[in-house]
């Protein structure tokens, strides 16, 4: 066949782009926008928006609200969750390597939306451990992954997230005032983990790194009572955290590249 049958994939491709990107930003957005304000944050002319849009919300993937503004629709929930499931298996390894090295509890969490939710666990051998159910949503200020995730965001969106969930206090240890918590990813950032001091539950602690460059803000944690999760235990765990950080980053940039 001529060059003339062969069909043009420049068009779909730039399209698919372009709706991922929408849906990006519908997400950064935290709840519904107008196509106004989609039209701002992407770039794009109004009228490609608006064909895009439209596609999705015939699909699912974008819902239209009463007030004429659009929402992540219902559909990409079964997406995420599979995906969350995936991910965690992918994990695994890194997750039962830490509780070999460890000998605590090993966590993967997500950021979602102003929560963070736990997608994969290997638990402790302790007859004494820390359980997290896989799926529970827990506060971004007050837990060692939600606060090493909120350390990698800039301080403007940080502030705004906490104003919209609120913080308060699970613990009489819990960070409440947003300034001080300002100041506690500051110094995240510069040591490269976070921990949860008895600031979620009493007599826990939680160690925790983000993976580089992982989907959707990922973090990793080591969790388990404060009297084997000593302030010595940490510095012990973290390099643990940090290489188990990186061998999965590389392990997700390997499937990628073979994607």
């Amino acid at each position: 066949m001529g060059a003339a049958s062969q069909p043009d994939r420049s068009g779909g491709v730039q399209s698919l782009d372009r709706a991922f990107a929408l849906l990006e930003h519908m997400a950064e957005a935290g709840g519904a926008v107008a196509l106004s304000e989609l039209a701002t944050r992407s770039g794009l002319p109004l009228p490609t928006i608006h064909r895009i849009v439209r596609t999705l919300v015939a699909s699912g993937y974008v819902r239209q609200l009463p007030s004429r503004r659009y929402a992540l629709g219902p559909r990409l929930i079964g997406l995420g969750d599979a995906a969350s499931r995936m991910l965690g298996e992918w994990a695994r390894p890194q997750l039962t390597e830490l509780v070999d090295q460890a000998g605590e509890t090993a966590n993967l969490a997500m950021l979602d939306g102003d929560a963070v939710v736990y997608v994969a666990q290997v638990p402790s051998r302790h007859s004494m451990r820390m359980f997290t159910e896989v799926g529970r949503r827990v506060p971004v200020h007050c837990t060692g992954v939600g606060k090493v995730l909120l350390a990698q965001l800039p301080p403007a969106e940080v502030r705004a997230m906490v104003t919209r969930a609120g913080m308060p206090a699970q613990t009489p240890h819990t960070i409440t005032d947003p300034d001080r918590l300002e100041r506690e990813l500051e110094r995240i950032r510069v040591q490269g983990y976070a921990v949860d001091d008895a600031e979620q539950e009493l007599g826990v602690r939680c160690v925790a790194v983000s993976v580089p460059g992982g989907p959707a803000s990922t973090a990793l944690s080591v969790s388990g009572p404060d009297t084997r999760v000593t302030w010595a235990a940490v510095e012990r765990i973290v390099p643990m955290l940090q290489a188990a950080a990186a061998s999965l980053a590389g392990h997700l940039d390997a499937r990628g590249a073979m994607a």
